[in-house]
């Protein structure tokens, strides 16, 4: 039995993911690039004492964020993103 939380990201070759990608439509896979980097861009302003900015920053992030996973939700409800997740 295997636990899902106890897997481990193996890498695939450049090849494998050019065909993979080949098969999704490019707004499914810039949308899948906007979540990535929206999600990482709020784990960077996480704790109880954020500036103004920050705070207007995290909010921006999360915006992004949730517009991306909507595309991606309307593609395949399994695809969106969240804040926290580490993939």
């Amino acid at each position: 039995m295997t636990a899902s939380h106890l897997l481990v990201p193996v890498p695939i070759p450049d090849r494998v993911a050019a065909l993979i990608g080949s098969c999704i439509p490019p707004h499914i896979l810039q949308a899948e690039f906007d979540a990535d980097c929206a999600a990482r861009e709020v784990r960077r302003f996480r704790g109880p004492r954020l500036g103004v900015e920050d705070q207007a920053d995290r909010e921006q992030a999360l915006s992004e964020l949730a517009r991306a996973n909507k595309v991606l939700a309307a593609h395949h409800p399994r695809l969106a993103v969240l804040p926290g997740s580490p993939f």
